[in-house]
């Protein structure tokens, strides 16, 4: 059976790029294309500006959220020819944005994604589908992570127990037990790319640590790595949600210049350990509250592509670990995809939401329409 087609567009945490996928929702779902299309520079600086704390200027933000939201639907339209597809094809875009602020743990809580969702759909003439989180957050539920039922949907299998690791800015967990009367679960790790892309673009001016080689060529100092670790973030039970508000060049700076005053470090050295950090943030996570009988990891995200943290994390779990492409999908995608198959449930009045993953009160329909 054919059915319709949605795209998806996220800017994740990363800030590196959208990401855009082509998806059919029928019996199953099929991701048709995906790509990643480079944010203007003046854009992405001011999304990492907006990002971080103390960062609030609401002409800065109306501005950004202004272009994003152009940009997004230009970049969808341009994607959409790419792939011989037309605005027309598509039932509707799921749009994530770009988080600026999430504040779970506020007196009031609060989650914020730009990308103004009425322009993308003046732009591209789809029915655009957006502001995802707030509805799970208003339900009493973290707002995040969201993609979970996605993960559950493309990769549960009934005969071994599965954790797939998204490690974008920020990692995440889901944790998909082979029982299918069991829960899906998970949340957010803590940092996943967002402190080593920090701390070698202030280091050496560099966007990203190109397959890890930086951090291997440092040694991973015990006393910044034991400080970091001791963050109460990493001991807090799920369900749970963070960002780069928290795991940031500050909080990284207030670490570093406590151990600073032992003894000198070498930049290499604190990207060794960060890299370390990040993996067992994963680790520990995975010991506390996955599955006893875990049969593997499979991780997507951009951090797939760092060998050192990748053999980090090999080098840390009894199980194997491995990129999820050995199940045929591209690792990607799947942020993208999932936002596109979120806007199918809007749509179809189908809960967006797993509230054993986000501690909502009930399942939810997630998002607001825009129509085209």
């Amino acid at each position: 059976m054919r059915g319709q087609v949605y795209l998806g567009a996220i800017s994740g945490t990363s800030v590196d790029g959208l990401d855009l996928a082509l998806v059919q929702v029928a019996r199953r779902i099929d991701v048709l294309a995906a790509a990643t299309r480079p944010l203007p520079e003046a854009l992405r600086r001011s999304l990492l500006e907006l990002g971080r704390p103390g960062a609030d200027d609401l002409d800065r933000l109306g501005e950004a959220d202004a272009a994003l939201g152009e940009f997004i639907g230009t970049a969808a339209l341009e994607f959409l020819d790419s792939n011989g597809q037309a605005p027309s094809a598509v039932t509707a875009l799921g749009s994530h944005g770009q988080t600026v602020r999430h504040r779970p743990g506020a007196t009031h809580p609060f989650t914020l994604q730009i990308g103004d969702p009425s322009r993308i759909a003046e732009v591209t003439g789809i029915t655009t589908v957006a502001d995802f989180r707030r509805r799970d957050m208003a339900a009493g539920g973290q707002g995040a992570p969201l993609v979970p039922p996605f993960h559950a949907a493309l990769f549960r299998d009934p005969g071994e127990s599965r954790a797939v690791l998204n490690i974008g800015g920020i990692g995440n967990f889901t944790l998909l037990p082979a029982d299918p009367a069991a829960a899906v679960t998970g949340f957010d790790t803590g940092p996943g790319n967002a402190l080593m892309d920090d701390w070698i673009a202030r280091a050496r001016q560099r966007a990203f640590d190109d397959n890890g080689d930086w951090a291997a060529s440092g040694r991973v100092d015990e006393s910044l790595l034991q400080r970091l670790l001791a963050d109460p973030y990493l001991t807090t039970p799920p369900p749970k949600s963070t960002g780069r508000e928290y795991f940031n060049l500050a909080w990284l700076q207030a670490h570093l210049d406590a151990r600073l005053r032992e003894r000198a470090i070498d930049d290499a050295d604190v990207q060794a350990t960060l890299c370390a950090f990040t993996a067992e943030c994963a680790v520990r996570a995975l010991v506390t509250w996955g599955p006893a009988d875990l049969g593997r990891v499979l991780v997507c995200g951009g951090g797939r592509h760092n060998r050192a943290l990748m053999a980090a994390l090999a080098e840390r779990l009894s199980c194997p670990v491995e990129p999820v492409e050995t199940l045929g999908v591209d690792g990607d995608s799947i942020e993208a995809a999932a936002f596109a198959w979120l806007a199918h449930q809007t749509l179809n009045g189908l809960a967006g939401n797993e509230p054993a993953v986000t501690g909502a009160r009930g399942p939810r329909v997630l998002g607001a329409v825009y129509p085209a």
